[in-house]
């Protein structure tokens, strides 16, 4: 118990600053997003500018890619969640089977095409895992900016795929991270789910 205890020490004392903006702002901003605040999104642009950084340095590139995509959709979710909010407090939605098709089509395709484009023309020695990831990820982003219900399903989904990834980079705070984000994740299912019942009935 003392030798995984000193590892854990050792482990965070080779921790950059850098990661350590990115996971704590990561943190915050699913915390948030689960509790519906608005507040998640500028915290967001924090995490995703630090991780983008992050992931350039350790060429991770579709995930670099994918923090551009994220700051973008900050901003837009940011201004549909304000707007909306003024108006009316924006519905939580759910994924009807058209939809989950596309989706099961999307990621696939996505994830080829990132990782072929990454194993040819950059030094990424992740490709593949990356360009899932980063497949995943997008399409969980475009739901979650929409207030569908199932974003957190892919949410959790992903991020227990993303550990293994960060552990292989040695980016072991922010594998740490992603498995505490999978009961975060879930956790926000199950509170957007009540909603939605609460909304429907």
């Amino acid at each position: 118990m003392a030798t995984f205890f000193q590892f854990l020490i050792e482990q965070f004392n080779h921790t950059t600053a850098l990661e350590w903006l990115a996971v704590l702002a990561g943190f915050a901003c699913i915390c948030l997003a689960a509790k519906e605040s608005i507040w998640n999104w500028p915290v967001s642009i924090i995490g995703v500018t630090a991780y983008g950084l992050l992931f350039y340095r350790e060429a991770m590139y579709g995930d670099m890619a994918l923090q551009v995509y994220f700051l973008s959709t900050a901003f837009y979710g940011w201004y549909f969640w304000l707007t909306k909010r003024v108006e009316h407090q924006k519905l939580i939605q759910k994924l009807n089977p058209k939809q989950w098709i596309w989706i099961f089509i999307s990621i696939p395709l996505i994830s080829l095409a990132l990782g072929w484009f990454m194993d040819k023309y950059t030094n990424s020695t992740v490709p593949y895992a990356d360009g899932f990831c980063t497949a995943v990820s997008f399409v969980a982003q475009l739901l979650l900016t929409r207030k569908i219900l199932e974003n957190w399903l892919l949410w959790v989904f992903v991020n227990i795929c993303y550990i293994p990834l960060f552990l292989y980079k040695q980016l072991n705070l922010s594998a740490i991270l992603y498995f505490v984000l999978i009961g975060i994740a879930y956790k926000g299912y199950l509170d957007w789910k009540k909603t939605y019942r609460e909304q429907v009935s």
